[in-house]
């Protein structure tokens, strides 16, 4: 199903044996994605394969190029199409959910899925920190932090930027580990004797930029997942502020309400007071 070029391999389009029913209410693009779907799901096609291109597909079935690029469009919110600028699609791994009922580092959590985690340190450096920053680590006035901003990528795909925020006073030296290679988590536990116990998560979303678009291969104004963390060590203690930027094609957050036990089951009252009492929880997946 595959050649090589330049010892990468491409998927053909004419061996992929799609066919097109047009007797069916299903309209063409739909039926593409089901038939690419299930290649990948019955591992016939693999992560990392350089797929065909549109216009390889449109004239493997003679069709023209528009419900293409709609299945196209369609895998990749999926996660299963990576396109990037000028680039060949390559095959993806699936959107991934991102689990925050554990607290695991960004190596930890992938590595737990069977993916292979990798990262690019592209700065570091002591500075002022800003009000949020601030505010997040309870810094007192004067105090100043590590900036470090990380690329991560997942079996060497760029899929998040992190930028992590890291009290000068409690991570002296920091700057002189290997953060490519070794994780903070790690780092934080082993090197400077802070386990840690919890960490508070804001999610939000928005649109990449020209410069979060270059740095991840991904179209300008694509959706992006924005994570804002603070995590506390057993004391409590504050120790990291980061900003994760995830690609929204290759990531999903879920939340589950979990309704609290109350008093009402005690005190039974009407029905219509009780929903007005309820309590809910929200829990971020």
């Amino acid at each position: 199903m595959t050649r090589r070029a330049d010892a990468n391999p491409i998927v053909i389009a004419r061996e992929l044996n799609l066919e097109l029913d047009p007797n069916s209410f299903v309209p063409y693009y739909e039926q593409i994605v089901d038939q690419v779907r299930t290649l990948i799901k019955k591992n016939k096609l693999k992560p990392g394969l350089t797929f065909c291109s549109e216009g390889d597909i449109a004239r493997t079935l003679a069709i023209s190029k528009m419900p293409v690029r709609q299945a196209f469009q369609k895998l990749r919110s999926e996660g299963l199409l990576v396109i990037a600028k000028g680039k060949r699609p390559v095959i993806g791994s699936g959107r991934l959910p991102w689990n925050f009922q554990q607290l695991r580092g960004f190596s930890e959590e992938m590595k737990r899925r069977g993916l292979v985690p990798s990262a690019r340190l592209l700065s570091i450096e002591i500075e002022e920190p800003e009000l949020e920053v601030a505010q997040a680590l309870k810094l007192t006035p004067g105090e100043r932090v590590y900036r470090v901003r990380r690329l991560r990528f997942v079996n060497g795909e760029p899929v998040a930027v992190v930028t992590s925020f890291l009290p000068a006073r409690i991570f002296a030296g920091i700057d002189r580990q290997d953060l490519e290679k070794q994780s903070l988590y790690h780092i934080f536990e082993r090197d400077y004797r802070r386990k840690l116990q919890r960490a508070e998560e804001v999610i939000g979303a928005m649109n990449a930029g020209e410069e979060e678009a270059r740095i991840l291969e991904a179209e300008l104004g694509s959706s992006l997942l924005i994570i804002k963390e603070t995590t506390y060590d057993e004391q409590d203690v504050a120790i990291e502020y980061s900003v994760s930027l995830l690609r929204g094609d290759r990531y999903t957050a879920s939340v589950i309400s979990v309704r609290k036990p109350s008093r009402l089951a005690e005190h039974p009252q009407s029905t219509s007071t009780a929903l007005r009492s309820g309590e809910y929880l929200a829990r971020s997946l």
